[in-house]
């Protein structure tokens, strides 16, 4: 059977997949190399392994890759950071065409690795056939290189009426098993994961990547707590190894910071001027630290707090098929809200998701224009 672009670009994708969770800080990236229309090179990049995608595809193609063609999610790197510029490798291994899927974000990339390579002879192009694809691929990735934050996504479980938790017994879940599983993909996409003390004292959350598949790096923690509540015998502290960090203030208790760092707690202040934590100087000190997302599973408190405060990129709300009504049930997000519909915080490019025949999720992106 003869192959087409978008069958090998297909295979390229499957490849990229293979790195979700162990790329980070990195793309995801998957390389196919093709000669005389047999595959003899594929790859993706790990980020502990260090080669990019074309490296472990240039060798494990070894000879055969003289005179192919390379299928990428990703548009090669032209320069050097932690390895030497992939459009080199492939220029010198006689590559004849290159078709990447979409143009590397990174300002020291954004094209160049394209033109050099057509400077070099090699027939190369950017296929905006599968930039989508491509894009979603490394939303995360893109996002961070565009503007320079982790991308923030809120994630909810709710009723139909928009309901997180009742007033009075909360045992059991809103959604189910399926979500459940749903929501652990979102979590191992994610560099960290946030919740209110609140959410925890209530729960005693761990707050863990249950996929079990490997990541580049332990899934970061994130616990906002103003006062430093937190209690040492919680399960997050006594699962604590080196993947937990406390978002505090300056006026929380001394004695509580140094009990907690004992046990390898990391604790940062991020004062907001209205005493409580702050969720932009959380996302500057992500960017310093080059996490590139973080998720938001907290309270109805938590998440007004970050709607507001306009650090949430894109919402993920799991919908299940209940009504729970009255007035004291918590809603997704609580605090004040806006007093007029005119300034309602607004979405756009909304997808649905069929979870189970009875359930759905509703992702989109804040609209901050």
């Amino acid at each position: 059977m003869n192959m087409t672009t978008a069958d090998y670009m297909r295979l390229a994708f499957e490849e990229a997949r293979l790195g979700i969770g162990v790329s980070s800080p990195n793309p995801t990236v998957g390389a196919i190399l093709v000669r005389d229309g047999r595959v003899v090179g594929r790859g993706h990049h790990v980020y502990q392994d260090r080669k990019h995608a074309e490296i472990v595809a240039l060798e494990q193609a070894g000879g055969e890759a003289n005179g192919a063609t390379l299928y990428i999610t990703f548009e090669p790197c032209c320069h050097t950071g932690r390895t030497g510029p992939c459009t080199r490798a492939l220029i010198d291994a006689g590559v004849v065409r290159v078709i990447a899927a979409m143009q590397d974000p990174n300002p020291l990339v954004s094209g160049k690795g394209i033109a050099e390579l057509r400077a070099a002879g090699v027939e190369a192009s950017v296929d905006e056939s599968f930039t989508r694809t491509a894009e979603k691929l490394n939303e995360e990735f893109a996002h961070f290189m565009r503007t320079g934050r982790p991308l923030v996504t809120l994630k909810a479980a709710l009723t139909l009426d928009g309901k997180i938790a009742a007033p009075e017994d909360n045992s059991g879940w809103i959604t189910s098993a399926q979500a459940r599983l749903h929501v652990q993909e979102l979590r191992h996409r994610s560099d960290a994961i946030a919740t209110g003390i609140g959410t925890l004292l209530a729960d005693d959350c761990l707050l863990t990547d249950r996929t079990a598949r490997p990541r580049s790096r332990p899934l970061l923690r994130i616990v906002m707590d103003s006062h430093l509540r937190i209690p040492l015998h919680s399960r997050m502290v006594e699962t604590c190894h080196n993947d937990v960090l406390v978002v505090t203030t300056s006026l929380a208790p001394a004695d509580r910071k140094t009990a907690l760092e004992a046990r390898g707690v990391r604790v940062i202040a991020c004062d907001h001027p209205n005493g409580r934590t702050d969720f932009r100087k959380l996302s500057d000190w992500l960017a310093k630290e080059r996490y590139l997302s973080m998720m938001i599973e907290g309270g109805s408190k938590l998440n007004w707090s970050a709607l507001e405060s306009g650090v949430v990129d894109k919402i993920f709300f799991y919908y299940a098929p209940k009504i729970l009504g009255g007035m004291t049930s918590l809603p997704v997000a609580g605090g004040t809200g806006r007093l007029r519909r005119s300034d309602a915080i607004r979405f756009r490019d909304v997808q649905l998701h069929q979870i189970t025949p009875a359930e759905f999720a509703v992702e989109a992106w804040h609209d901050k224009g």
